[in-house]
């Protein structure tokens, strides 16, 4: 018998295949022993090479400040034309004054 005419069975689904058409089925780059047949392979994907792949991804940040900034980043700053001069704000719950001296 011709290797053209023989045939073989998956191991994991005991379908009949051409013998070409078995594949060996790989698990984290190591092959399992398993034939497999070409439409029911697993491909080794890359996500699942945990040791092979470095993981390491620092959230924290190394030696934090706090924020120096925060009233600088409260101030309000006037424009062109209100506040050319000083411009003093003061707030109210339901009501704004703006007073430009």
């Amino acid at each position: 018998m011709s290797r053209k005419l023989a045939f073989g069975f998956c191991d994991r689904t005991g379908f009949r295949y051409p013998i070409d058409d078995l594949v060996p089925q790989y698990e984290n780059g190591i092959r399992t022993g398993l034939l497999v047949g070409k439409d029911v392979v697993d491909i080794d994907h890359e996500q699942w090479k945990l040791g092979d792949v470095n993981a390491n991804d620092k959230q924290t940040l190394d030696d934090p400040r706090p924020d120096q900034s925060l009233i600088e980043s409260r101030a309000m700053f006037s424009w062109n034309p209100i506040g050319i001069g000083n411009m003093d704000v003061e707030f109210f719950l339901g009501r704004i004054t703006v007073s430009i001296d």
